[in-house]
């Protein structure tokens, strides 16, 4: 039965025409500028060791409001500009965006947070719908992906809800064997690459219990995977996404696991039509910052998986999935307690 409480992650922004500026630019060091008077810098590697874009969609706002001479709201943005965040590849060019982000990544001497999200029949006809069209032109992305992360270093999110909606009826079944081969068979291709490190989507705290879905998961492979990520684009607070995290672990041969911070700093939202509750709900805010320090050995990092200020969709008054959204940003990091 569909679970209105699961989590809906945006769609990537426009992926394709940032990998290849960022080819073309060489985009590198923290001191590289989005635009002028907006210098982002990198996070210290010690205890973040991903890689800020000093050429994201907040870095921009950043240097807007600069320009605007409005200095609160740069400042304000800036909390978000300079954290890592992920970066969703996009369908038509993966090999070149890859390529572009793990470049810059490397640069740095980081790694680039790769988020891919391209799994046919994805999201259910919702607000982030589409993927690839078949199981061979699915497999042909991945290949490409590969191909552009090469060597580099990368942590890769793998496919946010598929896994969940095998499990929770959304995924119509005669789609179901080929999205665990698929699933597999993607785990399976990054692993082989030397330094990338690959973490297949597992839910969140709120949309049911860890027993309903240990085995989908180990049927798509998380036993070749590094682990499993919870809580990518939603609001589900640390401690209960460690307590849920720490379940599942248990039953996939103890698997570490990541957590999407980037929006629950106020944990999820109460009021309103349930069914719409995780689309851009008023009153969130900032979670803890990206980190490889954090509160639990079972949880590698904390990330910010979905970007902070990009839409859910086109909910209370929000733009289409996935597209920025600087209202919102702005209520989220002015929201959010230093």
């Amino acid at each position: 039965m569909y679970d209105s409480r699961r989590p809906r992650p945006s769609a990537r922004a426009s992926a394709a025409v940032l990998g290849a500026a960022l080819l073309l630019a060489g985009c590198s060091s923290g001191g590289d500028k989005a635009d002028p008077g907006a210098t982002i810098t990198q996070q210290p590697k010690a205890t973040d060791p991903f890689w800020v874009n000093p050429d994201g969609n907040a870095a921009r706002q950043v240097a807007a409001y600069e320009k605007a001479g409005k200095k609160t709201e740069a400042e304000q943005i800036r909390r978000i500009a300079e954290q890592p965040t992920g970066e969703w590849i996009g369908p038509e060019n993966p090999e070149q965006e890859a390529r572009g982000f793990t470049e810059a990544a490397e640069k740095s001497d980081r790694t680039a947070l790769l988020v891919l999200y391209n799994i046919p029949h994805r999201d259910c006809g919702q607000y982030s719908q589409g993927g690839a069209a078949d199981g061979n032109a699915y497999r042909a992305w991945i290949e490409g992906v590969a191909q552009g992360i090469g060597d580099r270093a990368a942590t890769v999110i793998l496919e946010p809800d598929a896994v969940l909606h095998l499990v929770d009826g959304c995924t119509p079944g005669q789609f179901r064997e080929e999205r665990y081969d698929l699933l597999k068979g993607a785990v399976a291709k990054l692993k082989s690459l030397k330094n990338t490190k690959v973490y297949l989507d597992a839910g969140n705290a709120g949309w049911g219990h860890p027993d309903q879905i240990f085995q989908p998961l180990q049927q798509a492979g998380i036993d070749q995977a590094d682990g499993f990520s919870v809580n990518v684009a939603n609001f589900y607070s640390t401690k209960d996404s460690i307590a849920y995290g720490k379940q599942l672990s248990a039953k996939v041969g103890d698997k570490h696991f990541v957590i999407d911070t980037s929006r629950n700093g106020n944990g999820p939202y109460a009021n309103g039509n349930p069914s719409e509750r995780w689309c851009n709900p008023p009153g969130r805010s900032l979670g803890e910052t990206p980190t490889t320090k954090t509160a639990d050995p079972s949880v590698d990092s904390y990330l910010w998986v979905k970007r902070p200020g990009e839409s859910d969709g086109t909910c209370k008054g929000g733009p289409k999935a996935g597209q920025w959204w600087p209202t919102y940003a702005l209520q989220l990091a002015r929201a959010t307690t230093p």
